[in-house]
């Protein structure tokens, strides 16, 4: 019989494989052209899902099981909390768009966001090549079939066949550069692959080899330069529900493989990695700012923003290891999972923004359909703002803290190379703050493009304003989260 303490490990996810199998199976009998009931049953699913993998981290014990395929601990069971928090959110500002473009017609919407969510569960807790794979390809399968959600919509269909041929173009580089640690180490396990390196009885060009199409699939995945081709397209293409789906909740799983891969499974490569991962933020930084300027379609431009923010992420795992001490690693790490869950919060509020002000026939993607926002609905401009100066790294959202606690990591490794990259994230930012300001000005100078009121339903209406406020106040009292983030880091490399 199996040990009790393996479905221990992975019982959120058991709850959640059931519920989006009940959930797609009561959508067969619902009538209702909204999908109230199987809207309603999803969102008490997440909300359990969420409840008990916080349940989980709260009690800060570390668990192994189905033969160490996965693990059980703080920092992925409040990954796994925030996502799923993060793909309730998203479906609440969803339901309205996508019934207004007959995207409920059946309850997948709401089917695949579950399954989606169950891949980064996987994704976020596996302890073995082969599990972090399949969760990761549970997630882009589901991903690509939501871009492709709206059928009638040519730039979905061709957003989903962009998206299908590089997510397997990326996947195939990931799962070749795990067939090459598998060769040359004997084992899928991450810990076994550990005690493998460290022993150095394995040639390190073996090793770096297939490091190398581990991190350009990883980088694929968040889209970081120089394989970033498929985000603005996708991004710009889906419709807006989708885009969120994909680029709000499946970069708390991006962390977690990022982790899981190159700091539990190959931290003796760190000197090798942390130089990869450095160049891809420096470029990331410079093309994702500079391409985003020249943008005149709102989705499109915060694709590019997403790409410098993923740039930013990227250098919280640069200055993990110096000189071979592992002292700084848990300020590194903490301080890149607090820049993903609060990147998180802010997107989600901005496509909500666009989501909401988008009406049947009618997109809102453009920068200029924001034109006087303010005069038609203060409280979207204001939360729209709040997201903007978010983004930017202006105090006191929790962005500006997010890229403090990030830089703040890089110049306390002392080292000449990381403040230099310090200094320049900062003028990165300079830069990336013109884009993001240009909108404020536009909502708050420009004069309206249509005297129409926005209107948004009651649970839209509350969720967007604690979501804009939380965005806020985290920035203002941000010890909290942040001290949670340290903590998960810490167990996780059993400080």
């Amino acid at each position: 019989m199996m040990d009790p303490t393996s479905w221990m490990t992975i019982y959120p996810e058991i709850v959640l494989l059931v519920m989006a199998c009940v959930i797609a199976l009561v959508d067969l009998t619902v009538k209702s052209p909204r999908r109230t009931a199987t809207y309603v049953l999803s969102l008490l699913t997440l909300a359990g899902v969420a409840w008990l993998n916080a349940s989980y981290a709260s009690a800060d014990q570390t668990l192994y099981g189905w033969g160490r395929l996965v693990v059980s601990d703080p920092l992925g069971h409040w990954l796994k909390c925030f996502a799923a928090l993060a793909v309730m959110v998203t479906l609440v500002y969803a339901r309205p768009y996508a019934a207004d473009r007959d995207m409920l017609r059946g309850g997948e919407l709401f089917s695949l966001s579950l399954f989606a969510l169950l891949g980064m569960d996987f994704m976020i807790s596996g302890q073995n090549f082969l599990v972090i794979y399949l969760g990761l390809e549970l997630l882009t399968l589901s991903s690509y079939a939501l871009v492709a959600l709206r059928r009638d919509h040519t730039p979905a269909t061709e957003a989903a066949m962009k998206y299908f041929v590089l997510g397997a173009m990326a996947s195939g580089f990931l799962l070749y550069g795990m067939s090459m640690l598998y060769g040359a180490t004997g084992s899928l396990q991450l810990d076994e692959v550990l005690q493998a390196i460290a022993s150095g009885q394995i040639k390190h060009q073996v090793l770096v080899f297939g490091l190398v199409f581990i991190v350009a699939g990883l980088a694929f995945k968040i889209g970081a330069v120089p394989f970033h081709m498929w985000i603005p397209d996708v991004y710009q293409g889906a419709p807006t529900a989708a885009t969120l789906l994909i680029g709000g909740a499946p970069k708390l799983a991006a962390f977690a493989i990022i982790v899981r891969l190159l700091v539990e499974g190959l931290m003796p490569l760190a000197i090798d990695w942390q130089q990869m991962l450095s160049l891809l933020a420096i470029a990331s930084l410079l093309i994702g700012n500079l391409a985003a300027i020249a943008q005149t379609n709102l989705k499109r431009m915060l694709a590019f923003s997403t790409i410098a923010q993923m740039g930013f992420v990227l250098l919280g795992f640069v200055a993990g290891v110096v000189n071979g001490q592992t002292t700084l690693a848990a300020n590194a790490y903490s301080s890149a999972m607090f820049y993903v869950v609060g990147y998180v919060l802010t997107t989600l509020a901005s496509f909500g923004i666009i989501m909401l002000l988008a009406r049947q026939g009618f997109e809102s993607e453009e920068i200029s359909d924001l034109a006087g926002l303010n005069q038609r609905s203060p409280l979207y401009a204001g939360v729209m703002a709040i997201c903007l100066f978010s983004l930017a790294g202006i105090p006191p959202m929790v962005g500006f803290y997010a890229k403090l606690a990030v830089l703040q990591s890089l110049v306390a490794s002392g080292q000449g190379f990381y403040i230099g990259l310090a200094i320049f994230a900062v003028l990165m930012s300079l830069i990336g703050a013109f884009y993001y300001l240009r909108v404020v000005k536009v909502m708050y100078f420009d004069e309206p493009v249509t005297a129409t009121t926005v209107s948004a339903p009651l649970d839209v209406r509350a969720v967007l304003s604690v979501n804009g406020l939380l965005v806020l106040v985290l920035g203002i009292v941000p010890g909290a989260l942040m001290a949670l983030c340290a903590q998960a880091v810490k167990s996780m490399l059993a400080l």
